[in-house]
Protein backbone atom coordinates (compact mmCIF):
# COMPACT_ATOMS: atom_id res chain seq x y z
CA UNK A 1 0.00 0.00 0.00
CA UNK A 2 2.87 2.31 0.87
CA UNK A 3 4.59 1.63 -2.45
CA UNK A 4 1.39 2.37 -4.36
CA UNK A 5 0.89 5.63 -2.47
CA UNK A 6 4.48 6.66 -3.15
CA UNK A 7 4.07 5.94 -6.85
CA UNK A 8 0.87 7.98 -6.99
CA UNK A 9 2.56 10.89 -5.22
CA UNK A 10 5.54 10.72 -7.59
CA UNK A 11 3.18 10.67 -10.57
CA UNK A 12 1.26 13.71 -9.32
CA UNK A 13 4.48 15.60 -8.64
CA UNK A 14 5.70 14.86 -12.16
CA UNK A 15 2.38 16.05 -13.64
CA UNK A 16 2.66 19.31 -11.70
CA UNK A 17 6.27 19.69 -12.82
CA UNK A 18 5.14 19.45 -16.46
CA UNK A 19 2.12 21.76 -16.05
CA UNK A 20 3.06 24.44 -18.58
CA UNK A 21 1.48 27.86 -19.33
CA UNK A 22 0.06 26.37 -22.54
CA UNK A 23 -2.71 24.81 -20.43
CA UNK A 24 -4.32 28.25 -20.23
CA UNK A 25 -5.18 27.84 -23.93
CA UNK A 26 -7.98 25.62 -22.62
CA UNK A 27 -9.29 28.61 -20.63
CA UNK A 28 -9.23 30.72 -23.79
CA UNK A 29 -11.09 28.08 -25.78
CA UNK A 30 -13.75 27.42 -23.17
CA UNK A 31 -14.23 31.16 -22.69
CA UNK A 32 -14.69 31.62 -26.44
CA UNK A 33 -17.43 28.95 -26.38
CA UNK A 34 -19.16 30.76 -23.50
CA UNK A 35 -19.11 33.99 -25.53
CA UNK A 36 -20.53 32.15 -28.55
CA UNK A 37 -23.45 30.86 -26.50
CA UNK A 38 -24.08 34.33 -25.10
CA UNK A 39 -23.96 35.91 -28.57
CA UNK A 40 -25.87 33.11 -30.33
CA UNK A 41 -28.03 34.68 -33.06
CA UNK A 42 -31.05 32.40 -32.57
CA UNK A 43 -33.22 32.20 -29.44
CA UNK A 44 -31.51 35.39 -28.35
CA UNK A 45 -32.00 36.08 -24.66
CA UNK A 46 -33.79 32.80 -23.97
CA UNK A 47 -33.35 30.91 -20.73
CA UNK A 48 -31.81 27.95 -22.58
CA UNK A 49 -29.06 30.10 -24.08
CA UNK A 50 -28.37 31.72 -20.71
CA UNK A 51 -28.14 28.31 -19.00
CA UNK A 52 -25.56 27.04 -21.51
CA UNK A 53 -23.62 30.28 -21.17
CA UNK A 54 -23.55 29.90 -17.39
CA UNK A 55 -22.43 26.26 -17.66
CA UNK A 56 -19.43 27.15 -19.79
CA UNK A 57 -18.66 30.27 -17.76
CA UNK A 58 -18.53 28.47 -14.41
CA UNK A 59 -16.67 25.52 -15.93
CA UNK A 60 -14.14 28.01 -17.25
CA UNK A 61 -13.93 29.79 -13.89
CA UNK A 62 -13.32 26.46 -12.11
CA UNK A 63 -10.57 25.52 -14.57
CA UNK A 64 -8.98 28.97 -14.26
CA UNK A 65 -8.80 28.71 -10.46
CA UNK A 66 -7.50 25.13 -10.65
CA UNK A 67 -4.83 26.02 -13.20
CA UNK A 68 -3.70 28.97 -11.08
CA UNK A 69 -3.29 26.68 -8.07
CA UNK A 70 -1.33 24.10 -10.06
CA UNK A 71 0.89 26.82 -11.55
CA UNK A 72 1.64 28.27 -8.11
CA UNK A 73 2.51 24.81 -6.76
CA UNK A 74 4.73 24.14 -9.78
CA UNK A 75 6.90 27.21 -9.32
CA UNK A 76 6.97 26.78 -5.54
CA UNK A 77 8.23 23.22 -5.84
CA UNK A 78 10.48 23.84 -8.85
CA UNK A 79 11.52 27.53 -8.83
CA UNK A 80 14.30 27.09 -11.41
CA UNK A 81 11.81 25.90 -14.02
CA UNK A 82 10.68 29.51 -14.45
CA UNK A 83 14.01 30.51 -15.99
CA UNK A 84 14.05 27.41 -18.21
CA UNK A 85 10.56 28.24 -19.43
CA UNK A 86 11.29 31.93 -20.03
CA UNK A 87 14.33 31.12 -22.19
CA UNK A 88 12.57 28.39 -24.14
CA UNK A 89 11.70 29.75 -27.65
CA UNK A 90 8.24 28.15 -27.68
CA UNK A 91 6.99 27.67 -24.12
CA UNK A 92 7.60 31.31 -23.17
CA UNK A 93 5.18 32.41 -25.90
CA UNK A 94 2.30 30.72 -24.08
CA UNK A 95 2.53 33.21 -21.24
CA UNK A 96 0.16 35.29 -23.35
CA UNK A 97 -2.59 32.70 -22.90
CA UNK A 98 -3.04 33.76 -19.26
CA UNK A 99 -4.34 37.33 -19.81
CA UNK A 100 -6.40 36.12 -22.77
CA UNK A 101 -8.08 33.48 -20.61
CA UNK A 102 -8.78 36.07 -17.92
CA UNK A 103 -10.30 38.41 -20.53
CA UNK A 104 -12.82 35.78 -21.64
CA UNK A 105 -14.01 35.44 -18.04
CA UNK A 106 -14.40 39.20 -17.64
CA UNK A 107 -16.29 39.44 -20.94
CA UNK A 108 -19.03 37.02 -19.89
CA UNK A 109 -19.17 38.42 -16.35
CA UNK A 110 -19.68 41.97 -17.66
CA UNK A 111 -22.11 41.21 -20.46
CA UNK A 112 -24.23 38.51 -18.82
CA UNK A 113 -23.87 38.67 -15.05
CA UNK A 114 -23.72 42.44 -14.58
CA UNK A 115 -25.27 44.16 -17.61
CA UNK A 116 -28.07 41.70 -18.42
CA UNK A 117 -28.97 40.29 -15.02
CA UNK A 118 -27.66 43.11 -12.82
CA UNK A 119 -25.82 40.85 -10.40
CA UNK A 120 -24.15 42.75 -7.52
CA UNK A 121 -24.73 46.14 -9.15
CA UNK A 122 -22.26 48.98 -9.39
CA UNK A 123 -19.72 47.51 -6.98
CA UNK A 124 -19.29 44.36 -9.04
CA UNK A 125 -18.97 46.41 -12.24
CA UNK A 126 -16.10 48.44 -10.77
CA UNK A 127 -14.52 45.26 -9.45
CA UNK A 128 -14.52 43.86 -13.01
CA UNK A 129 -13.18 47.19 -14.27
CA UNK A 130 -10.25 46.95 -11.82
CA UNK A 131 -9.52 43.40 -12.97
CA UNK A 132 -9.56 44.65 -16.57
CA UNK A 133 -6.84 47.20 -15.80
CA UNK A 134 -4.77 44.39 -14.28
CA UNK A 135 -5.43 42.24 -17.34
CA UNK A 136 -4.44 45.13 -19.63
CA UNK A 137 -1.18 45.44 -17.68
CA UNK A 138 -0.49 41.70 -18.10
CA UNK A 139 -1.26 41.98 -21.81
CA UNK A 140 1.23 44.83 -22.23
CA UNK A 141 3.78 42.86 -20.19
CA UNK A 142 3.29 39.92 -22.54
CA UNK A 143 3.50 41.96 -25.73
CA UNK A 144 6.56 43.96 -24.70
CA UNK A 145 8.28 41.72 -22.17
CA UNK A 146 8.07 38.37 -23.95
CA UNK A 147 8.85 39.91 -27.34
CA UNK A 148 11.88 41.65 -25.81
CA UNK A 149 13.06 38.28 -24.49
CA UNK A 150 12.67 36.90 -28.00
CA UNK A 151 14.92 39.70 -29.22
CA UNK A 152 17.61 39.34 -26.58
CA UNK A 153 17.56 35.91 -24.90
CA UNK A 154 16.41 33.44 -27.55
CA UNK A 155 17.61 32.26 -30.93
CA UNK A 156 15.19 32.06 -33.84
CA UNK A 157 15.42 31.38 -37.55
CA UNK A 158 12.96 31.85 -40.38
CA UNK A 159 12.43 28.10 -40.54
CA UNK A 160 11.40 27.97 -36.88
CA UNK A 161 8.83 30.77 -37.19
CA UNK A 162 5.42 29.49 -36.13
CA UNK A 163 1.99 31.03 -35.62
CA UNK A 164 2.62 30.80 -31.86
CA UNK A 165 4.66 33.98 -32.26
CA UNK A 166 1.26 35.68 -32.22
CA UNK A 167 0.43 34.45 -28.72
CA UNK A 168 2.28 37.19 -26.77
CA UNK A 169 0.68 39.82 -29.01
CA UNK A 170 -2.97 38.78 -29.17
CA UNK A 171 -3.63 39.63 -25.48
CA UNK A 172 -3.55 43.33 -26.40
CA UNK A 173 -6.38 42.71 -28.86
CA UNK A 174 -8.42 40.49 -26.53
CA UNK A 175 -8.18 42.90 -23.59
CA UNK A 176 -9.30 45.74 -25.87
CA UNK A 177 -12.57 43.90 -26.56
CA UNK A 178 -13.11 43.63 -22.81
CA UNK A 179 -12.65 47.38 -22.58
CA UNK A 180 -15.25 47.83 -25.32
CA UNK A 181 -17.74 45.72 -23.34
CA UNK A 182 -17.04 47.64 -20.11
CA UNK A 183 -17.45 51.09 -21.67
CA UNK A 184 -21.24 50.83 -22.10
CA UNK A 185 -22.17 50.01 -18.47
CA UNK A 186 -19.54 52.47 -17.17
CA UNK A 187 -21.24 55.22 -19.17
CA UNK A 188 -24.23 55.00 -16.83
CA UNK A 189 -22.05 56.21 -13.96
CA UNK A 190 -19.23 58.27 -15.51
CA UNK A 191 -18.67 59.43 -19.08
CA UNK A 192 -15.03 60.29 -18.33
CA UNK A 193 -14.31 56.75 -17.08
CA UNK A 194 -16.05 55.30 -20.12
CA UNK A 195 -13.99 57.54 -22.41
CA UNK A 196 -10.73 56.59 -20.69
CA UNK A 197 -11.59 52.90 -21.08
CA UNK A 198 -12.36 53.35 -24.78
CA UNK A 199 -9.15 55.30 -25.42
CA UNK A 200 -6.90 52.74 -23.72
CA UNK A 201 -8.74 49.89 -25.44
CA UNK A 202 -8.29 51.64 -28.80
CA UNK A 203 -4.55 52.09 -28.25
CA UNK A 204 -4.32 48.45 -27.20
CA UNK A 205 -6.07 47.03 -30.26
CA UNK A 206 -4.05 49.22 -32.65
CA UNK A 207 -0.78 48.10 -31.07
CA UNK A 208 -1.88 44.48 -31.15
CA UNK A 209 -3.00 44.50 -34.77
CA UNK A 210 0.17 46.33 -35.86
CA UNK A 211 2.39 43.67 -34.30
CA UNK A 212 0.13 40.87 -35.52
CA UNK A 213 0.33 42.01 -39.15
CA UNK A 214 4.13 42.05 -38.92
CA UNK A 215 4.20 38.47 -37.61
CA UNK A 216 1.58 37.29 -40.12
CA UNK A 217 3.69 38.60 -42.98
CA UNK A 218 6.72 36.77 -41.64
CA UNK A 219 4.71 33.60 -41.04
CA UNK A 220 3.33 33.67 -44.59
CA UNK A 221 6.90 33.88 -45.90
CA UNK A 222 7.90 30.96 -43.71
CA UNK A 223 5.03 28.83 -45.09
CA UNK A 224 6.04 29.64 -48.66
CA UNK A 225 9.72 28.83 -48.13
CA UNK A 226 9.50 25.88 -45.74
CA UNK A 227 5.99 24.50 -46.14
CA UNK A 228 3.12 23.99 -43.72
CA UNK A 229 3.66 22.31 -40.31
CA UNK A 230 3.20 18.56 -40.57
CA UNK A 231 1.27 16.08 -38.42
CA UNK A 232 -0.40 17.63 -35.34
CA UNK A 233 1.47 20.89 -35.84
CA UNK A 234 -0.95 21.79 -38.63
CA UNK A 235 -3.49 23.01 -36.04
CA UNK A 236 -1.29 26.06 -35.49
CA UNK A 237 -2.23 27.42 -38.93
CA UNK A 238 -5.61 28.41 -37.45
CA UNK A 239 -4.02 30.72 -34.85
CA UNK A 240 -3.95 33.73 -37.26
CA UNK A 241 -7.76 33.71 -37.13
CA UNK A 242 -7.36 34.92 -33.55
CA UNK A 243 -5.99 38.44 -34.04
CA UNK A 244 -8.15 39.27 -37.08
CA UNK A 245 -11.32 37.72 -35.62
CA UNK A 246 -10.97 39.21 -32.16
CA UNK A 247 -9.60 42.43 -33.63
CA UNK A 248 -12.71 42.91 -35.77
CA UNK A 249 -14.99 42.10 -32.83
CA UNK A 250 -13.13 44.55 -30.59
CA UNK A 251 -13.25 47.35 -33.16
CA UNK A 252 -17.02 46.90 -33.60
CA UNK A 253 -17.49 47.18 -29.84
CA UNK A 254 -15.30 50.27 -29.67
CA UNK A 255 -17.25 51.88 -32.52
CA UNK A 256 -20.52 51.25 -30.67
CA UNK A 257 -18.97 52.62 -27.49
CA UNK A 258 -17.85 55.87 -29.14
CA UNK A 259 -21.24 56.21 -30.82
CA UNK A 260 -23.00 55.98 -27.46
CA UNK A 261 -20.57 58.36 -25.73
CA UNK A 262 -20.06 61.10 -28.33
CA UNK A 263 -20.54 63.97 -28.69
CA UNK A 264 -19.10 65.12 -25.39
CA UNK A 265 -20.91 67.91 -23.59
CA UNK A 266 -17.88 69.10 -21.66
CA UNK A 267 -14.36 70.20 -22.55
CA UNK A 268 -13.16 72.27 -25.50
CA UNK A 269 -12.36 69.56 -28.08
CA UNK A 270 -14.00 70.46 -31.38
CA UNK A 271 -13.65 66.87 -32.62
CA UNK A 272 -15.18 65.12 -29.62
CA UNK A 273 -17.98 67.71 -29.36
CA UNK A 274 -18.91 67.29 -33.02
CA UNK A 275 -22.53 66.11 -33.31
CA UNK A 276 -21.75 63.37 -35.83
CA UNK A 277 -18.42 62.27 -34.30
CA UNK A 278 -19.82 59.05 -32.85
CA UNK A 279 -21.60 58.09 -36.06
CA UNK A 280 -18.48 58.71 -38.16
CA UNK A 281 -16.34 56.53 -35.88
CA UNK A 282 -19.01 53.82 -35.90
CA UNK A 283 -19.06 53.65 -39.71
CA UNK A 284 -15.26 53.63 -39.94
CA UNK A 285 -14.96 50.83 -37.38
CA UNK A 286 -17.58 48.80 -39.22
CA UNK A 287 -15.59 49.10 -42.45
CA UNK A 288 -12.39 48.01 -40.66
CA UNK A 289 -14.19 45.05 -39.07
CA UNK A 290 -15.43 43.87 -42.48
CA UNK A 291 -11.88 44.07 -43.85
CA UNK A 292 -10.60 41.99 -40.92
CA UNK A 293 -13.42 39.46 -41.41
CA UNK A 294 -12.44 39.08 -45.06
CA UNK A 295 -8.80 38.59 -44.05
CA UNK A 296 -9.90 35.95 -41.57
CA UNK A 297 -11.99 34.16 -44.19
CA UNK A 298 -9.03 34.16 -46.57
CA UNK A 299 -6.79 32.64 -43.90
CA UNK A 300 -9.49 30.11 -43.01
CA UNK A 301 -9.48 28.82 -46.59
CA UNK A 302 -5.69 28.40 -46.50
CA UNK A 303 -5.97 26.63 -43.14
CA UNK A 304 -8.62 24.19 -44.35
CA UNK A 305 -6.53 23.35 -47.41
CA UNK A 306 -3.45 22.79 -45.25
CA UNK A 307 -5.44 20.56 -42.89
CA UNK A 308 -6.78 18.46 -45.76
CA UNK A 309 -3.26 18.02 -47.14
CA UNK A 310 -1.87 16.87 -43.78
CA UNK A 311 -4.78 14.52 -43.04
CA UNK A 312 -4.37 12.94 -46.47
CA UNK A 313 -0.61 12.42 -46.25
CA UNK A 314 0.27 12.18 -42.55
CA UNK A 315 -0.87 10.35 -39.46
CA UNK A 316 -1.99 12.95 -36.91
CA UNK A 317 -1.71 12.22 -33.19
CA UNK A 318 -3.77 14.14 -30.66
CA UNK A 319 -1.81 16.44 -28.35
CA UNK A 320 -2.29 19.49 -26.19
CA UNK A 321 -1.70 21.84 -29.15
CA UNK A 322 -5.18 20.95 -30.41
CA UNK A 323 -6.58 23.45 -27.91
CA UNK A 324 -5.22 26.14 -30.23
CA UNK A 325 -8.07 25.23 -32.60
CA UNK A 326 -10.84 26.50 -30.34
CA UNK A 327 -10.18 30.16 -29.56
CA UNK A 328 -9.24 31.38 -33.08
CA UNK A 329 -12.22 29.64 -34.70
CA UNK A 330 -14.49 30.75 -31.87
CA UNK A 331 -13.62 34.44 -32.21
CA UNK A 332 -13.97 34.25 -36.01
CA UNK A 333 -17.50 32.87 -35.53
CA UNK A 334 -18.18 35.55 -32.91
CA UNK A 335 -17.10 38.32 -35.30
CA UNK A 336 -19.39 36.86 -37.98
CA UNK A 337 -22.35 36.90 -35.58
CA UNK A 338 -21.52 40.44 -34.45
CA UNK A 339 -21.50 41.59 -38.07
CA UNK A 340 -25.00 40.13 -38.37
CA UNK A 341 -26.10 42.20 -35.36
CA UNK A 342 -24.69 45.35 -36.95
CA UNK A 343 -25.92 44.77 -40.51
CA UNK A 344 -28.93 42.48 -39.96
CA UNK A 345 -27.50 40.42 -42.82
CA UNK A 346 -28.90 36.91 -43.12
CA UNK A 347 -25.65 35.52 -44.52
CA UNK A 348 -23.66 36.52 -41.44
CA UNK A 349 -26.36 35.04 -39.20
CA UNK A 350 -26.44 31.65 -40.92
CA UNK A 351 -22.68 31.35 -41.49
CA UNK A 352 -21.94 32.47 -37.94
CA UNK A 353 -24.35 29.89 -36.53
CA UNK A 354 -22.91 27.05 -38.62
CA UNK A 355 -19.36 27.93 -37.72
CA UNK A 356 -20.22 28.34 -34.05
CA UNK A 357 -21.78 24.86 -34.09
CA UNK A 358 -18.68 23.34 -35.70
CA UNK A 359 -16.46 25.07 -33.14
CA UNK A 360 -18.60 23.71 -30.29
CA UNK A 361 -18.24 20.16 -31.69
CA UNK A 362 -14.48 20.56 -31.95
CA UNK A 363 -14.36 21.85 -28.36
CA UNK A 364 -16.32 18.82 -27.13
CA UNK A 365 -13.98 16.42 -28.94
CA UNK A 366 -10.82 18.14 -27.67
CA UNK A 367 -12.21 18.32 -24.12
CA UNK A 368 -13.10 14.62 -23.98
CA UNK A 369 -9.76 13.54 -25.48
CA UNK A 370 -7.91 15.79 -23.05
CA UNK A 371 -9.73 14.33 -20.04
CA UNK A 372 -8.87 10.82 -21.23
CA UNK A 373 -5.17 11.61 -21.65
CA UNK A 374 -4.98 13.59 -18.41
CA UNK A 375 -6.14 10.49 -16.53
CA UNK A 376 -3.16 8.44 -17.73
CA UNK A 377 -0.75 11.39 -17.58
CA UNK A 378 0.02 11.46 -21.31
CA UNK A 379 -0.95 15.14 -21.67
CA UNK A 380 1.73 16.40 -19.29
CA UNK A 381 4.96 17.25 -21.02
CA UNK A 382 7.02 20.43 -20.77
CA UNK A 383 9.42 20.77 -23.74
CA UNK A 384 11.48 23.31 -21.79
CA UNK A 385 12.43 20.52 -19.36
CA UNK A 386 13.82 18.13 -21.96
CA UNK A 387 17.35 19.52 -21.72
CA UNK A 388 17.09 19.68 -17.94
CA UNK A 389 16.03 16.02 -17.70
CA UNK A 390 18.75 14.88 -20.12
CA UNK A 391 21.36 16.79 -18.10
CA UNK A 392 20.07 15.28 -14.85
CA UNK A 393 20.14 11.77 -16.34
CA UNK A 394 23.77 12.26 -17.37
CA UNK A 395 24.65 13.45 -13.88
CA UNK A 396 22.91 10.43 -12.36
CA UNK A 397 24.85 8.10 -14.64
CA UNK A 398 28.12 9.82 -13.71
CA UNK A 399 27.28 9.57 -10.02
CA UNK A 400 26.68 5.84 -10.33
CA UNK A 401 29.92 5.42 -12.29
CA UNK A 402 31.91 7.27 -9.61
CA UNK A 403 30.51 5.08 -6.85
CA UNK A 404 30.98 1.78 -8.68
CA UNK A 405 34.79 1.48 -7.95
CA UNK A 406 34.19 2.54 -4.36
CA UNK A 407 31.59 -0.15 -3.88
CA UNK A 408 33.84 -2.78 -5.43
CA UNK A 409 36.83 -1.84 -3.24
CA UNK A 410 34.70 -1.78 -0.13
CA UNK A 411 33.30 -5.21 -0.93
CA UNK A 412 36.78 -6.66 -1.44
CA UNK A 413 37.95 -5.23 1.85
CA UNK A 414 34.87 -6.33 3.71
CA UNK A 415 34.84 -9.89 2.43
CA UNK A 416 37.55 -10.78 4.92
CA UNK A 417 35.32 -9.60 7.76
CA UNK A 418 32.11 -11.15 6.35
CA UNK A 419 30.48 -7.75 5.84
CA UNK A 420 30.34 -7.69 2.04
CA UNK A 421 26.58 -7.58 1.62
CA UNK A 422 26.05 -4.83 4.18
CA UNK A 423 28.77 -2.60 2.70
CA UNK A 424 27.46 -3.09 -0.82
CA UNK A 425 23.94 -2.14 0.18
CA UNK A 426 25.19 0.88 2.09
CA UNK A 427 27.19 2.28 -0.83
CA UNK A 428 24.44 1.59 -3.36
CA UNK A 429 21.98 3.47 -1.17
CA UNK A 430 24.45 6.37 -0.90
CA UNK A 431 24.71 6.48 -4.71
CA UNK A 432 20.94 6.46 -5.09
CA UNK A 433 20.52 9.29 -2.59
CA UNK A 434 23.08 11.41 -4.43
CA UNK A 435 21.34 10.74 -7.77
CA UNK A 436 17.98 11.75 -6.35
CA UNK A 437 19.50 14.93 -4.95
CA UNK A 438 20.94 15.73 -8.38
CA UNK A 439 17.60 15.16 -10.11
CA UNK A 440 15.80 17.27 -7.52
CA UNK A 441 18.11 20.28 -7.83
CA UNK A 442 16.08 23.44 -7.89
CA UNK A 443 13.09 21.72 -6.26
CA UNK A 444 11.90 22.56 -2.78
CA UNK A 445 11.05 19.65 -0.50
CA UNK A 446 7.33 19.16 0.02
CA UNK A 447 6.13 17.15 3.01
Amino acid sequence: MGTRSARLKARLVECVRHFTPSWFAAIMGTGAIAMLWHNFPYADGSTTIDVFTYIFFFLNLFLFILFNILTAIRYFMFPRIWLSMIHHPTQSLFLGTYPMGLSTLINVAVDLLNTKHGFWGKGFLYFLWAIWWFDLFLSALSAFGVVHIMFTRQKHTLETVTATWLLPIIPLIVSSSTGGLLAAPLLRFSSSQSLATLVFATVSVIMGLTLAFMVLTLYFLRLVLHGIPRSGGVVSVYIPLGPVGQGGYSILLLGAGYNALLPLHYGSSTVLRLETAGQIISVVTFAIAVVLWVMGTLWLIYSLMATADVLWNDHVHFKQAFWSLIFPNGVYANLTIQLYRVTDGGFFRVWGTIYAGVTLIVWAWVFVRTCTLVYNGAMFRAPCLDDVDIHAAVLEKDAKARHAPCVLSAMEGAEANGEGVEVEVEHIEDARRESRATLSSGRRTVV
